[in-house]
């Protein structure tokens, strides 16, 4: 990864996605380093955001997801490359392990001629890990999230299961950047990108597949004005509430991006979520949690992972020392006296 990296093809999509749409829609046993829990508001000027913690080795990712495995280590998952993978002993050094497929299932090529999958989300239920993952055309939604299983969450171990939701042209949100919870028995997969926003279904809990044979689609978030760029949701649950963290903004372009990290709150998964203002992310609500700053550009393309008992905020940055190759970005998400998550060294 030395020499020069063209813009991510995730990542041109969000762009012609963005033209296409105002057109059409005019601690200890943690990683290392971890912060204890702190009662403080986040950071009020970009100044002010903490960096992110020193990481060694293979870094350079998009839209992130990591977990802890069995044995102690980790795996972390992430856009391109048949889902790029990268393990490490202590989460700080990573390597480079392959990645998540060995082979293309044949239904990609009908929503990605490239056959390149964009953003996974790994989780672990009922003693299994379950990978969901988009596929699409770029600038298009016609898209697909696909669900894959494996007893271990290695790379390499994942059995495809096929199409878990997909969309079409003629749809009006886009099935990409898919995000699992688990919550009072019942499992929910938020997603999307551009359009209208931030959708949501319920999963079967056996499958991990759509409840019902034509799910309902609930709305969870939306930007008031085109091209509307809102993605990448991931919601976690804290106390008696919900939190919906998103992308807001421009990605994908290095130094250029804009990408910064927004968050909600509900009584329960299927919202309705507010920021601290009491504003609806369904009216662009959305409390600012991590913008860019110093080398760390366009902080974005989130996800949460769970570390014995704590929470660490994993994401990508553009660094703007490294001619703005996007990189690895972790910080302690810890949360405040009022209950809003605040983001840590």
């Amino acid at each position: 990864m030395n020499a020069a990296r063209p813009k991510h093809r995730k990542h041109l999509r969000t762009a012609l996605t963005a033209a296409a749409l105002a057109a059409a829609l005019c601690g200890a046993g943690t990683l290392p380093g971890h912060a204890a829990d702190r009662a403080a508001r986040a950071p009020a000027s970009a100044a002010a955001y903490p960096d992110p913690r020193p990481v060694t080795g293979d870094t350079e990712v998009h839209d992130p997801s990591a977990i802890r495995l069995a044995d102690g280590s980790y795996v972390l998952y992430s856009t391109h490359n048949r889902i790029e993978a990268r393990v490490s002993q202590d989460g700080r050094t990573w390597r480079r392990a392959g990645s998540a497929f060995t082979e293309i299932p044949d239904w990609w090529r009908a929503y990605s001629p490239e056959g390149d999958p964009w953003a996974p989300e790994v989780t672990y239920r009922d003693g299994v890990h379950w990978l969901y993952y988009a596929v699409s055309s770029f600038g298009s939604n016609h898209s697909a999230i696909g669900l894959a299983t494996s007893p271990s969450g290695r790379p390499g171990t994942w059995q495809d299961r096929g199409v878990v939701f997909a969309t079409t042209t003629s749809d009006h949100y886009n099935a990409i950047d898919p995000a699992v919870i688990q919550a009072d028995g019942r499992v929910w997969m938020s997603f999307g990108s551009y359009w209208t926003g931030i959708r949501m279904i319920e999963l079967d809990r056996r499958t991990g597949k759509p409840a019902t044979a034509d799910p309902e689609v609930l709305h969870l978030a939306t930007r008031p004005d085109a091209p509307y760029a809102v993605e990448a949701p991931y919601i976690v649950r804290h106390g008696r509430h919900y939190y919906l963290f998103v992308s807001y903004d421009r990605c994908c372009a290095g130094t250029e991006s804009t990408y910064n990290i927004r968050v909600g709150r509900s009584t329960s998964p299927t919202g309705p979520y507010y920021d601290r203002d009491g504003t609806a992310m369904t009216d662009g609500g959305g409390e600012l949690l991590l913008a860019g700053h110093g080398r760390h550009i366009g902080t974005g393309g989130q996800s949460v992972l769970r570390d014995r008992g704590r929470d660490v905020l994993v994401y990508h940055y553009y660094d703007g020392q490294d001619g703005g190759r996007p990189k690895l970005g972790l910080n302690a998400l810890t949360w405040g006296a009022d209950g809003w998550p605040v983001v840590g060294p």
